[in-house]
Formats: C-alpha cells, structure tokens, sequence
C-alpha cells in the first residue's frame, strides 16, 4: 500500500502593525511558522504544504507598491531556508511565495522542494483575481508556467493556488498531467467562499480520481479589515470524503493519511478519463462568448 502522510499549516499574521516595516512583518511570519514546521517534521509528515504567500500578510486588499518588497527570486533565500528543513526532517515541501521574475515582474508562486532538499520546480497561480478588496492584477502577472507536477519522494502533486480552485479546466489537466494529490495554498475570507470552501475541491477530487490538499490561513488582518479568514484547511480523498479538517480560528497543523492505492481503485470504477471526449471540447480554449 501506497501510504503518505500529508501536512498543512493554518497561520495568522502576527503584526498588523501599519506602521511596522514590510521586512519586519516578513520576518514575524516566517519565525512564527518555524515551530509549526518542526512539529510537522516530528510528526513523520512527508509532504508539508504552507499557505498562501506565507511570510506576510495577504495584501491584496491595498495597492501599495511597498508589499512589492516581499517579492524574490524562486529560488532564492526562503527556499534555501527551507529547503534545510526539509532535508532534516525528510519532508517534502509545498512553499508559497511573492515570487520577483525581474524589476515589475512578480508572481504569485509556490515552489517545490523534495524531501533531500532539492529544489523541483515551481507553479505560478494562473487565474488572478481583481476585484473589492482582492486588488490581485495590481501585484500579479498571470502564471506561465501551465500546470506541471513535480514527482516527490511520495507522490506525484500538482498545485493550485486559492482563486485557481474555482476553475475546473485547470484541476483537470493536473489529472491528465499525473497529479496524485493537488495542494490549493489559499487567503479566503468569510462569506460566499465559505460555502464554496468545501463544495468545488472535493468535486474536484472527485471528478478527476486525486486527493486534494487545501490550506486556508485564519485571523483578520489590520488595516484592511476585509474579514475574516476562515482556516478549515481540509484533505479530501477522491471519492469525496474529508480526512482531516482543521478549526476556523487557530493557528494549526493538521496531518492525515492518504492511501494512493484508493486512487487506482477509484478511478477503475468511475473510468472519467477513459470517457473524455477532447474532440468535442474546441470551444473551451477560445475566449467565448
């Protein structure tokens, strides 16, 4: 049996200080996750997965180019921070960064590190949000990147990154690309997302026979105030049933036990990728209507 335990963090963002420093409010969010890492390391996880744009606030709410400074190289010095914890603790890792391309280039990005430490690849979040208090196009460059899988000691994943869950075409060429399990690092907020949280990922898993990881950071956040984040990080197998889901208001780590052989098992029952029919879906790569 084909047994992997998977990890993800649930953090608030310990200074919503306007008058902190970025770098200041940086370094507070990474300190703070370091005991939550080692905890995941000492508890036998094998894939860790952080939340979105980890070491900082989620920002989105303002548009002020200061959070640019957040921003750097995958990889780059985070990377290299971490990827010694994943080396320690033979931990694979799903990292989550305000990713700098160049000079006025940045992505919303998450990179991969296998458990010896060696940097895999990275996904860059492809479908940005812009809208009420989630101003995401005014920092992001769409991803172009596609939907690669990265091959770990213990399992095939892909990624997805919060707003990128509501789109199925995406979850789908994961499938088809050999994802055996689907990390969505997400900042979501209470309201109509909430009732979404636990609605698209499961159909996502099931529709396409993987398990999905999905981490969602908790606290409200000064100035912007744009609500509540919710935590609820959850892993769901592929029929659809929760394996672990956290709380909506503590800093947490939460593990489960994901057996890949139910995905082989699954997918000879309901045979979704045997019954693709691409031939007749032209249209969905044209920008209709």
């Amino acid at each position: 049996m084909r047994k992997v335990t998977g990890g993800l963090i649930q953090c608030s963002n310990p200074i919503n200080d306007p008058a902190a420093s970025v770098q200041t409010i940086r370094d507070a969010m990474f300190e703070k996750h370091l005991p939550l890492i080692e905890e995941a390391g000492k508890r036998g996880t094998q894939i860790l997965c952080l939340q979105e744009v980890f070491n900082g606030p989620y920002f989105c709410p303002s548009q002020d180019a200061k959070w640019c400074d957040i921003a750097e190289t995958i990889p780059g010095p985070t990377v290299t921070q971490l990827s010694a914890y994943a080396k320690k603790y033979q931990m694979a890792m799903i990292i989550p960064l305000y990713e700098r391309e160049m000079a006025g280039v940045y992505y919303n990005t998450a990179a991969v590190v296998d458990a010896d430490g060696t940097y895999l690849g990275k996904y860059r979040k492809n479908h940005i949000p812009h809208t009420n208090g989630f101003w995401e196009k005014f920092f992001f460059k769409p991803g172009n990147l596609g939907y690669p899988t990265f091959q770990t000691r213990y399992a095939r994943i892909g990624v997805y990154i919060c707003y990128d869950r509501h789109f199925p075409e995406g979850a789908r060429l994961l499938g088809l690309n050999g994802a055996e399990i689907v990390f969505n690092p997400s900042a979501t907020v209470a309201g109509l997302s909430q009732y979404l949280w636990k609605l698209e990922q499961p159909a996502h898993a099931v529709a396409n026979g993987y398990f999905i990881a999905a981490s969602n950071r908790v606290g409200t956040e000064a100035p912007w105030n744009i609500g509540r984040f919710y935590g609820s990080s959850y892993f769901c197998d592929p029929r659809g049933n929760m394996l672990a889901v956290a709380s909506e208001d503590q800093d947490q780590l939460i593990t489960a036990e994901m057996d890949l052989d139910l995905i082989e098992e699954v997918r000879r029952t309901w045979q979704f990728f045997r019954d693709r029919r691409p031939d007749t879906y032209e249209n969905m790569s044209k920008q209709l209507p």
